[in-house]
């Protein structure tokens, strides 16, 4: 007679790669970044006494005793544009616009960092006890300056990066609207009427973060598609893997008990005497 022992095979799985979820993580820092931005601007534009939204840039609210909001959200949100970058390099890297893309998206998180901690100088009578006029530029007003012009420029080269990638891959739709909402920016910026500037600054920004929100979000979705196809053929290989062990098992059985561990099966013969 013939004794057969027959244990079962350890299930196998795939482990979904954890960087993934954090790159989704970073890629939606830059999809927050801009509405974070916007609402609490919004907030202090509309609360903060004296403060004319017709009249005052939303710099000004980095001064006065409530001033420190205004710097964080400058900072934070530049700080999330800078995380986004982070996951745009994971996606992109070595493709098209994978160098020069996150540079650029980072520079323009870099500016807004250093908008945020050299502040503007106090002008058009805000806040309160400021000259009514224009006032004369300070050392820390025009390294303000300087980071609200690197983040025009990043965003504008980071749009015509990001414009080369999707032509190159045929999608036309989003090559268009990496220029579209260049001139669109420039123009609302650009336009000759003082009286309504600040209000077109308000919303060429929002342009501009819009721009970048949507990028993350495209490269995102397209992400976690990858993560599922490369998960589930993952899980298709192991259980490949696992049925072919068994076959092999049970069309070669050995002259002793062994393999319990791995879910191999033994035949071991017992002689009548």
């Amino acid at each position: 007679m013939s004794r057969l022992t027959v244990t079962p095979a350890v299930s196998q799985q795939t482990a979904t790669p954890g960087v993934s979820y954090q790159t989704a993580r970073l890629l939606t820092a830059g999809i927050v970044a801009g509405p974070l931005f916007l609402v609490l601007w919004a907030l202090q534009a509309f609360t903060r006494d004296g403060f004319d939204l017709g009249r005052h840039p939303m710099s000004l609210l980095s001064l006065g005793d409530l001033g420190w909001i205004q710097i964080a959200n400058f900072v934070v949100t530049g700080a999330l544009f800078v995380a986004c970058a982070v996951g745009l390099r994971r996606v992109l890297y070595p493709g098209r616009a994978g160098t020069w893309g996150p540079r650029l998206v980072g520079a323009l998180g870099a500016g807004l960092i250093v908008a945020g901690v050299f502040v503007t100088d106090a002008g058009a009578g805000f806040p309160a006890g400021a000259p009514a006029g224009a006032p004369e530029m300070s050392w820390h007003g025009a390294l303000h300056e300087v980071g609200y012009v690197a983040v025009m420029l990043s965003w504008t080269a980071a749009c015509f990066v990001f414009r080369r990638r999707f032509a190159a891959l045929g999608q036309r739709g989003w090559a268009r609207a990496c220029v579209a909402t260049v001139v669109a920016a420039l123009v609302l910026s650009g336009w000759p009427d003082p009286d309504s500037f600040t209000t077109r600054i308000v919303i060429a920004t929002a342009v501009q973060f819009g721009f970048v929100a949507a990028v993350a979000a495209r490269l995102r979705r397209s992400s976690e598609v990858d993560m599922l196809r490369t998960s589930g053929q993952g899980a298709q290989r192991a259980a490949s893997h696992g049925t072919r062990r068994s076959s092999t098992s049970f069309a070669r059985p050995e002259r002793r008990l062994s393999g319990c561990a791995t879910g191999s099966i033994s035949v071991s013969p017992t002689e009548t005497r």
